[in-house]
């Protein structure tokens, strides 16, 4: 039968991986753009805008149930202008109309499917839905918008006028000075510590995920306070991570979360952003523990990145699919025979060291690889020395991965994103701090040096890069993940050209994205396309709320470069937080990280001479989060080093708080005893 329309989606020309999923979908998908809001008003018909991400497995399911469907596009194409999005390249758009549906007491995630007025406003949404409901809901929305346009459009300007609320008066951030001691510490740590789960880690619920800012967060407790807790609530943490389904044994890298309580079946979806944040929580934990647990993770996930998710060019690309063949979690799961083939004689072993058996741990007969034991309890269970299993567990896994690469490798979403990039380069900073491997720096400056000669024209940051070409104007997170990213760069090469970067972006987004009235930074630039309202975003989540991080880096730079405007708007900034803190640090412990460094003094480092790179490494090789590394093999015009030139043949290292310096000393072992004097 013909269809009453001419069939005309628009997505085939678009970059995003996640929009050309749909490009061949019967449903009249626009871009979201000028065209398709103009022929919501001259046609008179309600906007359905529907925002996922290519790695997401129920936006891949609704699209075969749904959006694949003729019967389901006919119902769309007729009474709908059809918009599709890519949350990771428009974060600005779905996180007003993820706040919409929040307003309307509706449960949010992916993915979103939100109705618009033509103007924009939406007025209701939903998440997944299956054909026939989603045929009835369509069915409703048309006849209301056609029957009841007056309660609908009453009920788009609510939503609308609720968007666009103070979120300073809505969460009562009174702009205060208020100062932070243990107590508030303890009591912070007292209100997390319920919610965890003292036998398998992590927080006392499922799905589990990672959630790296609580635990950065934690370690940092830990060092302010000495609180054992603390510590040992991370270590157990991320031992259960390592050890569970979560973790990709065989190629490494983390999933994004975990379905159930144990970390056991992921779902398998592997994000950019994930394995960033983790490479910095495992490297801070190892600087601590020394555990070769978190060496082998970070090693694993390292090789794994730099196998699979870094373009030539040196941008680390979005995520890898949790399906392939149409199947979740396929290229990670095994059969119990395989297994057996591809083992042979150590299979009892095997078995008992990863809870597979002939009958699968999981769905379909399938095997997840999953341990229970750590390796010293699984030796000594199996009257095995720890090297000995490490010889076994390592030729395993050579086997595995020879035995799983030819496979259908899982979709990758190769557009490569500035906030994520950012996040990716402090995280291998921190991994090189810790493991002073230098390949793990040299990946660093490539990636570096990708988002400024490929994200930056010279006046702004772009967001996306895709097909050679960079596009979306940057948002709050672009900016301050790469400013973050470069100060860890700074750190541990002293190339002082990432600090000069660092302050020309910080420069960028002041006059870009402050807002004078609320004194927080507005989520979108000044410059960019006007929405319906423009968001901040304040609450740290699976990524940390870019308000938080653009006030550590402020407060980070500005100790570096003695500039009090900055450190005071930190401390501003942070005091604003304090009671919205203590009431639940769960979903502000980035912010938590900027509270607990102001507890007690900053240590400014600085270092001269020959030897810098060499004493910063010692320096890093103990666990004092709350610190700044400045420092020059040769003279420099940083506030810190200008009057502390390098003499010959010598290296000094100076320590101060607050302006006031200790005695110089050549000796690591003088200054680690000056900072435990002063703390």
């Amino acid at each position: 039968m013909k269809a009453p329309y001419a069939h005309t989606n628009r997505l085939a020309s678009e970059s995003s991986p996640y929009l050309l999923q749909h490009a061949h979908n019967p449903v009249d998908w626009f871009p979201w753009g000028e065209e398709a809001l103009q022929k919501a008003i001259t046609e008179d018909k309600p906007i359905l805008v529907s925002i996922g991400y290519s790695a997401c497995h129920w936006c891949h399911v609704m699209e075969h149930e749904c959006f694949e469907q003729q019967e389901v596009a006919d119902v769309m194409n007729a009474s709908f202008i059809n918009i599709k999005i890519d949350r990771e390249e428009r974060p600005d758009i779905d996180q007003i109309y993820m706040d919409a549906i929040t307003a309307m007491g509706l449960r949010g995630g992916w993915p979103l499917n939100v109705f618009l007025t033509p103007d924009a406003k939406p007025f209701y949404g939903g998440t997944y839905f299956p054909k026939e409901h989603w045929l009835n809901l369509l069915g409703q929305v048309s006849n209301a918008y056609i029957n009841h346009r007056e309660d609908l459009i009453k009920s788009a300007e609510g939503f609308t006028e609720a968007l666009n609320q103070s979120d300073v008066r809505k969460f009562g951030l009174v702009d205060e000075s208020e100062s932070f001691g243990h107590a508030d510490l303890d009591h912070a740590y007292d209100h997390l510590s319920k919610q965890f789960d003292l036998n398998m880690g992590g927080m006392d619920k499922a799905p589990k995920f990672p959630m790296p800012s609580i635990y950065l967060w934690l370690l940092r407790d830990y060092a302010a306070t000495g609180r054992q807790g603390a510590l040992q609530q991370v270590i157990r943490t991320l031992d259960k991570m390592a050890m569970g389904g979560i973790y990709d044994t065989v190629g490494g890298g983390f999933a994004r979360y975990s379905v159930d309580g144990e970390w056991f079946a992921p779902h398998f979806e592997k994000m950019l952003y994930d394995n960033g944040q983790l490479l910095s929580l495992y490297s801070e934990a190892y600087t601590i523990t020394k555990k070769p647990l978190y060496k082998e993770v970070i090693l694993e996930t390292y090789s794994w990145l730099k196998r699979e998710m870094i373009s030539p060019e040196g941008g680390f690309y979005s995520a890898l699919d949790a399906d392939s063949e149409g199947i979740e979690g396929k290229f990670y799961c095994w059969q119990y025979d395989e297994l057996k083939n591809i083992i042979g004689e150590d299979i009892t072993l095997f078995s008992s060291y990863y809870s597979t058996n002939e009958t699968g741990n999981w769905e379909h007969g399938m095997n997840i690889l999953y341990r229970k034991y750590a390796d010293a309890e699984f030796a000594a269970m199996n009257n095995l020395s720890e090297d000995s299993l490490r010889n076994y567990t390592q030729q395993w896994k050579n086997r595995l991965f020879a035995a799983r690469d030819p496979r259908e490798h899982p979709g990758l979403d190769d557009k490569i994103l500035a906030s994520w990039n950012g996040i990716m380069l402090k995280g291998l900073c921190d991994a090189y701090r810790i493991l002073g491997d230098e390949r793990i720096l040299n990946t660093a400056f490539l990636n570096a040096e990708f988002i400024l000669t490929k994200l930056y024209d010279g006046k702004t940051l772009y967001h996306s890069y895709k097909n050679k070409k960079a596009s979306i104007q940057g948002f709050l997170e672009d900016y301050t993940f790469v400013i973050e990213g470069y100060l860890a760069l700074y750190e541990v090469s002293l190339d002082e050209q990432w600090l000069r970067h660092s302050i020309k972006f910080v420069n960028l987004v002041i006059d870009q994205f402050y807002d004078e009235n609320e004194g927080l930074f507005f989520y979108t630039s000044s410059e960019s396309e006007k929405l319906i309202a423009r968001k901040k975003e304040i609450f740290d989540n699976v990524i940390p709320a870019s308000n938080s991080s653009l006030a550590r880096n402020l407060y980070h730079l500005g100790k570096l470069l003695g500039n009090d405007d900055w450190i005071e708007y930190g401390k501003k900034t942070a005091s604003r937080f304090k009671k919205a803190f203590l009431a639940d640090p769960s979903y502000l412990s980035n912010w938590g990280c900027l509270i607990t460094s102001m507890v007690s003094p900053t240590a400014e480092i600085v270092i001269s001479g020959k030897d810098s790179i060499q004493v910063r490494k010692e320096i890093d090789s103990i666990y004092h989060p709350n610190k700044i590394i400045c420092g020059s093999v040769e003279a420099s015009t940083l506030p810190l080093l200008v009057d502390r030139k390098p003499v010959p043949d010598k290296t000094l290292i100076y320590l101060c708080f607050d302006k006031t310096c200790q005695l110089p000393t050549s000796s690591v072992t003088e200054l680690l005893n000056q900072l435990k004097r002063l703390n």
